[in-house]
């Protein structure tokens, strides 16, 4: 059978990493694979404020049923099942062995270790059958090695004067009045887990109006599985909900627990935003990697997952990293988190906020040079320039000024200096929390109250927002690394936090 090599889906080792052994030929899997979508180019040329009901979304631009049976017979050739087809995510989730994938798919699947860990993986492009070419787009999952990382920063101490619950930190940006009523936020995760008994302690120490509702979705048989270390994936999960909880309370709160793999992490994105029983206007995203990391049909199918979402008027609200302009790469040079890098999400940066009372006193870049923790930020190698960011520059801590002509991270910023964090409780005791990782639910749970009290969604904020700036509080002091806070938008903090009222103001319907 002639095969041809899948465009963008070729592979290298993680840096560091050894291939030892093939990997165990009896060894079960599942693979997801992602089909091209019905009459892409009209979803591309439609309005931002036009969105579309899930149903509508999937008779419009789902799989065609061709496509998905030429699936259903390759994978019967192979021996493999299909346990998973969604059209409306575009999705077919195959299960087998180690060797029927291997053969399947023209891989040599090998079992690597490297400093963190060993993982399965692949070097190469995957192989495809003719009549599979121009159908599908990608084939995630061969490979399951970690790519994301939770974007938290944990303080030394327990609390502090300079620290804020998340509340207060919802007054400080003028946060309109509302709670999140009858909306819905998603919440990925691809590790760790929550403790129903720490959520209700914390938040009826907050005196809320309501106690929020959680609720847990697995994805690719991810769990909830609290680790027991508040400074693993538990202090990312549970941050995430605090935030989103304090901010919304009367919200409901659908947590998508997924494997930390390029599968497992598209997977729980596109179920969330095809969700037809929680239905979610808006999904935060605290876990990323630098863009060097990804392969190209992984970062494409994320984006195009992110373009769905716009369309049906869901905002994703994604961390724009710890790391600084390096974004934790060791090469030298500069580089983006993603998928905060989408120029389909709402890319979140950070600040080091200071306040007194109810005012702020002082924000700056967050950037703590002891620690190594710094907002991330700076021009995606990947993504080209989208059209609401045409014009815009970016400045060196050099004083070197250049125009802007790709994707520039992130979009907006808040509150993320672990040394003024916000206090959250993680596996049984109180801490104090920062990262862009709490910055991504906090505007997430701004947009829930929006949505509540429009009784209607947001969508895609970008265009929106680059074209009313003086809705943000511009950051101009401090830098991430390379980059350097300006006025007006820059590749540290975005077009700056949010003044949550005039935010608001955008997205409010007229009066008649």
């Amino acid at each position: 059978m002639a095969t041809r090599a899948l465009v963008g889906s070729d592979r290298k080792p993680l840096p560091g990493a050894k291939a030892v052994a093939a990997a165990d030929p009896t060894e079960r899997l599942e693979v997801t694979m992602l089909l091209r979508r019905r009459d892409a180019a009209a979803l591309a040329g439609r309005r931002p404020g036009e969105h579309l009901t899930r149903e509508e979304f999937e008779r419009q631009f789902g799989a065609d049923w061709p496509d998905i049976e030429a699936v259903r017979k390759f994978a019967d050739w192979h021996g493999l099942a299909v346990v998973q087809e969604h059209a409306g995510r575009r999705t077919m989730v195959l299960s087998g062995t180690v060797a029927q994938f291997s053969s399947a798919f023209g891989v040599e699947l090998q079992r690597f270790e490297h400093p963190g860990g060993s993982y399965r993986g692949r070097v190469g492009a995957i192989q495809l059958p003719e009549q599979l070419q121009g159908r599908v787009e990608a084939v995630l999952g061969l490979d399951n090695r970690p790519v994301a990382q939770p974007r938290f920063r944990a303080h030394a101490e327990a609390a502090g004067a300079s620290s804020f619950t998340p509340t207060q930190i919802a007054a400080l940006y003028g946060f309109p009045p509302g709670e999140g009523e009858g909306t819905c936020v998603a919440i990925i995760e691809l590790g760790g887990g929550e403790r129903p008994a720490d959520l209700q302690t914390y938040f009826t120490s907050l005196h809320l109006d309501a106690q929020p509702v959680v609720t847990v979705v697995s994805v690719d048989h991810g769990r909830n599985q609290p680790t027991g270390s508040a400074n693993g994936p538990d202090g990312e999960v549970m941050l995430d909900i605090e935030v989103v909880g304090a901010v919304a309370p009367k919200a409901k709160i659908a947590v998508y627990f997924a494997p930390n793999t390029d599968a497992g992490f598209l997977d729980a994105i596109t179920t969330a935003i095809h969700d037809t029983t929680n239905k979610p206007s808006v999904i935060s995203i605290s876990w990323g990697s630098a863009e060097s990391g990804w392969t190209q049909q992984a970062m494409t199918s994320f984006d195009q997952a992110f373009q769905a979402a716009a369309a049906m008027g869901i905002t994703v609200c994604v961390a724009s990293g710890d790391n600084g302009s390096s974004d934790g790469a060791t090469d030298g040079t500069d580089h983006v988190d993603f998928p905060a890098s989408s120029p389909h999400a709402l890319a979140c940066g950070g600040t080091r906020l200071q306040a007194s009372g109810s005012a702020i006193t002082a924000e700056s870049v967050w950037n703590d040079g002891a620690q190594g923790g710094a907002s991330g930020g700076g021009v995606s190698k990947i993504f080209a320039l989208p059209a609401w960011q045409t014009g815009l520059k970016t400045v060196t801590t050099k004083g070197v000024t250049a125009d802007l002509t790709m994707r520039g991270v992130p979009d907006v910023c808040g509150d993320a200096d672990p040394e003024t964090g916000y206090v959250v409780r993680v596996d049984g005791k109180d801490m104090v929390i920062g990262g862009t990782s709490a910055v991504a639910p906090l505007w997430a749970g701004l947009i829930a109250r929006i949505n509540g009290a429009n009784g209607k969604t947001v969508g895609l904020m970008n265009p929106t927002l680059y074209a009313n700036p003086s809705a943000l509080n511009d950051i101009t002091q401090g830098d991430n690394g390379d980059f350097a806070a300006s006025t007006g938008w820059d590749a540290c903090t975005g077009l700056g936090s949010p003044k949550g009222a005039a935010i608001a103001a955008l997205f409010t319907p007229p009066t008649t």
